[in-house]
């Protein structure tokens, strides 16, 4: 339903996502849906190997070798194209950069993060409210908490690699504990394994992957992680390779040729991709920075009598990636289009009492054009 913000002190609150329990997030398992796409695919004809990895590719050939991770046997075959849906750490994508560079740069977050748990309750339910995304919002830092099926939360603690407090400056289950005790003293009581579990996971890395080209001219392509891997914090990844999916499967029907419809693909979803990347980054600083800024709620107010008004106009940003089919490209500029509109209409101000309204209306019929699918 929401961000469920729980405060240094007073009492958690909840920030709707949409306008009401018709605008939620549904969550499904990674299991069932692999096995749904899984039964898809070979219904569809697909043949399907496990436990193979990409170790070679010759390009100009049309050759490929796989390896069976059970008996280190090889595998070859040979192939018209290869499509890499195979993650960040695509094998096929560093295969095509030895061919021709692809310009690879990844940016790393100065911020890693550790998951942890809380159990379900002795009756198997949940501890906390389980229709929301907890954030213990700190500056700097920031704890979350989202709910599973079996009653547990999977806890995930972003801090800063250098500082403090920090990965450096808390490497122990007791300094952890510490840290909790001082900063997230209602989330520590509900991590009765927080020593254990600190000490069991590593810290995961957070970063952005750029690149120049997705595709080897007709020979093979990028789509998903393998292309554009992204920061979590929008809960966007799996959604925008399901678009990639659905985009790259149109070019193939409309171009002439393979490398064409890679051409077509890459031009039509670079430029959602990098948004989306880009608003990633940006919901990261809006959850551990402001969403419990007096400022921002303000502002997170007036969007809200703005799109009661003018709907079809003035569409937050939630609204427009989440529950509408709004590209992630025109979501950024328009995201970005009603942030100082917002930010400008709320200077001064601690309240919307004297807000001019007729003003705002000109404002947003001038700079907002109805947007395809708000209603």
């Amino acid at each position: 339903r929401g961000r469920m913000v729980h405060p240094r002190q007073g009492e958690p609150q909840l920030q709707r996502y949409g306008r009401d329990d018709s605008e939620v997030i549904w969550s499904i398992h990674r299991k069932d849906l692999n096995t749904t796409l899984l039964q898809l695919a070979e219904d569809a004809g697909a043949q399907v190997h496990f436990h193979r990895r990409l170790h070679t590719v010759d390009f100009d050939a049309g050759y490929a070798r796989f390896i069976d991770d059970r008996d280190d046997q090889p595998h070859d075959i040979r192939f018209d194209t290869l499509i890499g849906a195979d993650g960040a750490g695509s094998a096929l994508r560093a295969a095509m950069n030895r061919k021709q560079p692809l310009d690879e740069r990844t940016e790393f977050l100065d911020h890693s993060y550790k998951e942890l748990e809380i159990p379900p309750t002795a009756d198997g339910g949940f501890r906390i409210e389980a229709n929301a995304l907890h954030i213990w919002p700190r500056g700097h830092y920031m704890c979350i908490a989202l709910p599973n099926d079996e009653g547990t939360f999977t806890v995930t603690l972003f801090l800063p690699n250098a500082g403090d407090p920090s990965f450096a400056t808390t490497t122990s289950g007791a300094e952890a504990e510490a840290l909790f005790a001082r900063d997230f003293p209602d989330a520590l009581a509900l991590i009765p394994n927080l020593r254990r579990d600190w000490e069991e996971h590593p810290p995961g890395l957070l970063g952005t992957l750029h690149l120049k080209h997705w595709h080897l001219q007709g020979r093979a392509v990028l789509l998903g992680d393998a292309a554009h891997a992204m920061v979590p914090f929008h809960g966007q990844g799996m959604n925008c390779a399901f678009e990639d999916c659905v985009a790259l499967a149109g070019h193939l029907l409309q171009q002439d040729t393979l490398a064409a419809a890679f051409a077509a693909f890459e031009a039509d979803r670079k430029p959602n991709a990098e948004a989306i990347q880009q608003m990633a980054l940006d919901n990261y600083l809006e959850m551990r920075d402001r969403v419990a800024d007096p400022a921002f709620l303000l502002q997170r107010e007036l969007e809200q009598a703005l799109q009661a008004r003018w709907p079809t106009r003035f569409v937050p940003h939630y609204t427009m990636v989440t529950f509408l089919h709004t590209p992630y490209a025109v979501a950024h500029a328009r995201t970005e289009l009603q942030r100082r509109i917002l930010e400008d209409a709320t200077a001064g101000h601690d309240s919307l009492d004297h807000i001019d309204w007729a003003a705002l209306k000109r404002i947003v019929h001038a700079q907002l054009p109805v947007l395809e699918g708000a209603h």
